[in-house]
């Protein structure tokens, strides 16, 4: 049975885990924004702004603890690889959860309409209930856009190299994207369990989608299947490094669904095992932008119990004309 929205108490305090390098957002003034706005509707809080990434995780512990204790929300402010992390200490704990959005690309907030102003996201935690938002599974790690395994964690990994010694910005991530793409890249087996089916793919990426917004922009059909509790799977078919640039274009134009090189299917779990030579026993993986390695065999799946997220009532618009 899906849990029904449920009613933040006004003396709830929140308890917010800021990461301070996420986005182009300058991290004193969005805290001094979230401070004078809880100081005037006199909301208790904490903020606890991370700098150092290796202490997010335990940041994060640290805040769900304590929204346990006291009957208070994890509020995460920072892009989605600090939502992701927010989001698998809260999963499963009892606790609501909130985001204020401060990254480059904000899917996870912009598909709950959950504006980018820091000011206006603030205003809206302090009113919105808690509905229910379906999370993914790759083994027992938690995402709420993607996951994905092969070429596209590569991709994270060089946009991450070029951010930093260029900046944060759409164009960037872009660029550094097709620089990745115009290299030679290794082609993965997989052996794919999907029910009682199982089939043998060559691909050079697996991308596991559980954002509706992020698979509409890329024209994938079955973006509607999130709305039925699945995850969208897609696969690109061994093809040369002109051949993928098209691919990334239509992507970017909205038509990739309909590409001939394309194989994406809709399901709740499925198992993947990498058929790799001897002695290479894990593969690359990546969640949430956040890029690890695992060892075979890789089950994706939808979470047994979603997130309780802070996010406008349908019909209030207030939110998504500002995301």
């Amino acid at each position: 049975m899906t849990p029904t929205p449920q009613t933040i108490q006004p003396d709830a305090p929140f308890f917010i885990v800021m990461n301070g390098a996420s986005g182009r957002h300058d991290a004193q003034a969005v805290q001094h924004t979230i401070e004078g706005i809880m100081a005037e509707t006199g909301r208790q809080h904490a903020i606890h702004v991370v700098t150092d990434p290796s202490r997010l995780v335990a940041a994060a512990r640290a805040a769900v603890k304590q929204a346990q204790l006291r009957r208070g929300v994890v509020i995460a402010a920072g892009g989605d690889g600090t939502i992701n992390t927010l989001a698998q200490a809260t999963l499963g704990s009892g606790c609501p959860f909130g985001v204020l959005p401060q990254g480059t690309f904000n899917y996870f907030s912009r598909t709950h309409g959950i504006p980018a102003d820091t000011e206006a996201a603030v205003r809206l935690l302090l009113r919105a209930r808690a509905h229910p938002v379906q999370v993914g599974l790759i083994n027992d790690r938690a995402f709420l856009v993607n996951a994905s395994l092969g070429l596209y964690p590569q991709l994270l990994q060089d946009r991450e190299a070029f951010k930093q010694q260029y900046g944060r910005s759409r164009f960037i991530a872009l660029l550094s994207s097709l620089v990745t793409l115009l290299r030679q890249h290794r082609q993965l087996r997989l052996r794919i369990e999907h029910g009682n089916e199982v089939t043998n793919l060559r691909t050079p990426t697996l991308f596991v989608g559980n954002n509706r917004l992020q698979l509409e922009q890329i024209g994938m059909n079955e973006a509607a299947c999130l709305d039925r509790g699945m995850l969208a799977a897609v696969a690109v078919r061994p093809v040369g490094t002109l051949a993928m640039a098209w691919l990334m274009l239509r992507g970017a134009l909205g038509t990739l669904g309909d590409a001939d090189n394309v194989h994406s299917f809709a399901f709740r779990r499925i198992a993947v095992t990498p058929v790799r030579p001897l002695g290479m026993r894990r593969v690359k993986v990546a969640a949430d932008g956040e890029v690890t390695w695992m060892r075979g065999p890789i089950a994706f799946s939808v979470a047994p119990d979603p997130l309780m997220l802070l996010r406008p009532e349908p019909g209030d618009t207030m939110g998504g004309m500002i995301a």
